[in-house]
């Protein structure tokens, strides 16, 4: 890889700017325009919830991609925020006594706990409508018509892909599953899985590419790549419930069994969700290797966000 980086300092570099980028984009409660002092307190959840750490893989994708294809970071940044914003905001709402009931994420108090039930409710909220405040901002970066369209086609991809037939449409199959278990079959399950967590993924490999102009036949491409590694990272994650580390993982396992959840795993026992894993591992970087430039590091990154252990 580039320069005899690491993957690990690739990464973390990758990590800190998505970062930096995020903070950026953020209201700062303590820095609130004139006459917006009485929105601080949604704006301070906010910042709790977007800056609790994680993985940064959405927005990472879009950045590594643009580059890859020489893009502009320019435009890609206020959507590197906005996909990162759109994802907090669904960790905000799940964590609500109405949904998972969850009172802590990442090793702290999530957010409802620390600033109550209706805060939360506000900040996730806000967190969505802010994403697009801040996609938006990647017209006034745009040089060209083509730039212009770009921005276009990534703001309906970015929409599309959290709404109702994405993300929130995956989440409704979800809360519908956990209400009839005994009726879960495995295509809904692959309903939930490529729009609960493929679809922001999707958004993240899509965006940064259509942004730099990369070729048709690679956007497809990378569509098809993200489906396959979006649903593998989450029968991976059904795996790791079962036989996963709690220390490593960070989490108790076993709460789907417990809760009678139907996974990929309860539906079809570990060695053939674990030959599914495989599978769609398979054909994610079978389509990575026909695209039309090449990189390293997102072939390893693939590799191991279907094969981790945490």
């Amino acid at each position: 890889m580039e320069n005899e980086k690491t993957f690990t300092e690739i990464m973390d570099a990758l990590v800190a700017e998505c970062e930096s980028v995020l903070k950026k984009y953020l209201p700062d409660p303590r820095n609130m325009p004139e006459g917006e002092q009485y929105a601080s307190l949604v704006a301070e959840a906010m910042q709790y919830s977007a800056m609790a750490g994680g993985k940064r893989l959405r927005p990472l994708l879009i950045a590594r991609i643009c580059d890859m294809y020489g893009g502009r970071r320019e435009l890609a940044e206020p959507f590197m925020a906005a996909l990162e914003m759109i994802h907090n905001y669904s960790l905000v709402h799940d964590d609500l006594p109405a949904m998972d009931d969850d009172d802590y994420r990442r090793g702290r108090k999530t957010t409802h706990i620390v600033f109550g039930e209706g805060m939360a409710v506000l900040a996730g909220d806000a967190l969505l409508n802010f994403a697009y405040e801040t996609a938006v901002c990647a017209f006034s970066a745009a040089r060209t018509t083509a730039e212009t369209a770009a921005v276009i086609r990534s703001l309906k991809i970015l929409a599309k892909n959290a709404g109702i037939y994405g993300m929130v449409g995956g989440q409704c199959a979800d809360l519908e599953a956990e209400n009839r278990q005994e009726e879960v079959t495995g295509d809904m399950l692959q309903y939930i899985h490529s729009h609960k967590t493929a679809c922001l993924i999707d958004s993240g490999f899509e965006i940064g590419a259509i942004l730099a102009g990369a070729p048709e036949e690679d956007i497809r491409r990378l569509e098809q790549i993200a489906l396959y590694t979006g649903l593998a990272f989450q029968i991976q994650d059904d795996i790791l419930d079962v036989i996963g580390d709690s220390a490593e993982l960070g989490k108790p396992v076993g709460s789907d069994e417990e809760e009678g959840k139907t996974t990929y795993v309860t539906l079809y026992g570990l060695d053939r969700a674990s030959r599914r894993v495989q599978e769609l591992s398979s054909r994610a970087l079978e389509e990575f290797d026909k695209l039309s430039v090449r990189d390293g590091f997102l072939r390893e990154l693939i590799l191991r966000l279907v094969s981790r252990r945490k």
